[in-house]
């Protein structure tokens, strides 16, 4: 596992994958299935994986966190594997993990966000005692307009406590973004990533010249979204578009019925891992769902190994 710190070459190199967590039938880690995940990706370019809200980090049990950072550091197969864990949402939950975080090698984590109850100031505060606590930078998740001012974490990057922003406030227009207007002229875009997959990937960083993006189709076709990612940094948009239109039919799914669900789905139904039950509070999703997303995951694996 990579541990040296984050630069900006690390969120440059590669497509940041959020991956599903995969478990047993009785709900337990299972490493063999979270192996075969990790090297598929691996085997496809990448080089960071981040376990977040895809692998519903949201709702794992305190006592399980050390033993999920210690499997998640052991399937790193190479020195060049970037592994960045999550913990929170809630302060509480987050100091303790932090005190956990603290025993293991990890260079980074994120901090899941939540709306209820927090104010941006309060945020704020929580973010300056995780990083005390956990004696790291940490990845600062904007999902929401309200959870965080630009200003409030221009103060915290400059204080040296975040090590990266993953930007994921979802907009109709991606090309009008008056917060992330703003937030490029108050943090370096080098530090600021686009966090809401292949699709608005394009304009977030032609536009807005921010850094790399996060991915959770990038689990089924690793190779393609790097593919993404070059043409996007080769100024060759036309060849960028293409590949994105072909990330459309699981991504529709996605945004139907689920992006975490259908991703978790997804992963099994291509064949690549048995990611197996979700951890409540989510839960499973309708049969009649199932087809569907096992078309578009097969034909999505099925382009990526053409």
């Amino acid at each position: 596992m990579k541990t040296s710190p984050v630069t900006t070459a690390d969120l440059r190199s590669s497509v940041i994958a959020v991956p599903p967590l995969c478990r047993n039938a009785d709900l337990s880690l299972s490493s063999e299935e979270n192996g075969k995940l990790i090297r598929h990706m691996y085997a496809g370019g990448i080089r960071t994986l981040l376990y977040g809200g895809n692998a519903n980090f949201y709702n794992i049990a305190l006592s399980e966190y050390d033993g999920l950072l210690t499997m998640l550091r052991e399937l790193a197969p190479e020195d060049d594997l970037w592994m960045v864990p999550s913990f929170g949402p809630m302060y509480g939950t987050a100091m303790d993990q932090a005190a956990i975080l603290k025993d293991h090698k990890f260079p980074t984590a994120m901090l899941l966000p939540t709306l209820f109850p927090s104010k941006p100031a309060g945020v704020a505060t929580a973010v300056r005692h995780i990083v005390e606590k956990a004696g790291m930078k940490i990845v600062l998740y904007i999902k929401d307009e309200s959870y965080i001012t630009p200003e409030l974490a221009a103060s915290l990057v400059n204080d040296g406590l975040i090590s990266w922003i993953k930007y994921a406030v979802v907009k109709p227009n991606p090309a009008e973004d008056a917060y992330l207007s703003k937030l490029v002229t108050l943090v370096n875009p080098d530090l600021i990533v686009s966090g809401i997959g292949e699709q608005p990937s394009i304009i977030h960083l032609r536009d807005f010249g921010i850094t790399g993006f996060t991915a959770g189709c990038v689990c089924i076709a690793p190779n393609l979204s790097m593919d993404l990612l070059r043409a996007i940094d080769a100024k060759d948009y036309t060849k960028a578009e293409a590949i994105r239109e072909i990330f459309l039919p699981l991504e529709d799914q996605r945004n139907a019925h689920s992006p975490i669900l259908v991703l978790h789905q997804a992963v099994a139904l291509a064949g690549i891992a048995q990611t197996g039950p979700v951890l409540p509070l989510l839960s499973e999703l309708p049969a009649e769902l199932i087809p569907g997303i096992e078309k578009a995951a097969k034909e999505l694996l099925a382009r990526a190994s053409a």
